[in-house]
């Protein structure tokens, strides 16, 4: 079946990616730097968040001043906010990495992914649009991600389908994140982007959840960051649609 083989051809450029980063050790170094920047942001974020969970459940439920269970509930609301607080900061991490570490993953996309006669920008040119189209991506995950965080509640359907359609949305747009760079560097806007990727959903399904899923372990998102940008350079220059004739 074509979607399936499609989807596993997306994970295998993951794979890929992480070959490259394996022969080019300098490369992979240099692209850990942003990732550890960013990592240990979200580490004191979340030392921070989880220090201060109770008070902000306190805070959220004056209406429970008067339960006798008050406390067990509270308990319940600091879990959770903490658990939102912990998949906010998978969902954001790689476009905080890649904003942190334009002109570092520029220049590994770029190496991955030589265009001929290509026009190098400036870094400072590059981010602010970089940022822009990453807060625009957040909003989009956002959208998904928080209902489905709500409805993860549900017994049975929210431990089964939820968590499989969570990993797909997510995966998705990684996809779109990590692939900005090579495909920015054929000028595509984000329009063309989202056309191209759409057109390619099962390959950019597959390397998305591949990623996705890898960085549901700790600290393995910084060591495989250089991978996957490396990946998706691969996955734009072998697998996807070069230029889109037109946004739809």
């Amino acid at each position: 079946m074509q979607p399936v083989r499609d989807f596993f051809t997306g994970v295998g450029f993951f794979f890929q990616g992480l070959g490259w980063v394996a022969r080019h050790g300098r490369w992979w170094l240099f692209g850990l730097i942003p990732a550890l920047i960013a990592f240990a942001i979200y580490v004191a974020a979340l030392v921070y968040l989880g220090n201060n969970a109770m008070e902000l459940a306190d805070w959220m439920t004056p209406f429970a001043d008067s339960w006798g269970w008050r406390d067990a509930f509270r308990v319940m609301i600091s879990i959770v906010i903490f658990a939102g607080g912990l998949a906010l900061a998978v969902v954001t991490f790689t476009a905080v990495t890649l904003a942190i570490g334009e002109p570092f993953y520029e220049k590994l996309s770029a190496a991955v992914d030589p265009l001929p006669d290509e026009v190098e920008q400036p870094w400072w040119k590059t981010l602010p649009r970089s940022i822009r189209d990453s807060l625009v991506t957040l909003g989009w995950v956002l959208m998904f991600t928080i209902p489905l965080f709500f409805l993860g509640f549900i017994p049975v359907i929210g431990q089964t389908v939820i968590p499989v359609i969570g990993a797909a949305i997510s995966g998705f747009f990684l996809t779109v994140e990590l692939t900005t760079l090579s495909l920015e560097r054929r000028g595509l806007i984000r329009k063309q982007r989202f056309a191209v990727l759409r057109a390619s959903k099962p390959s950019a399904l597959g390397f998305g959840v591949a990623v996705f899923l890898l960085f549901l372990i700790p600290f393995v998102s910084v060591i495989a960051m250089p991978a996957a940008v490396a990946g998706a350079a691969l996955l734009v220059r072998n697998r996807l649609s070069p230029v889109p004739a037109e946004a739809p």
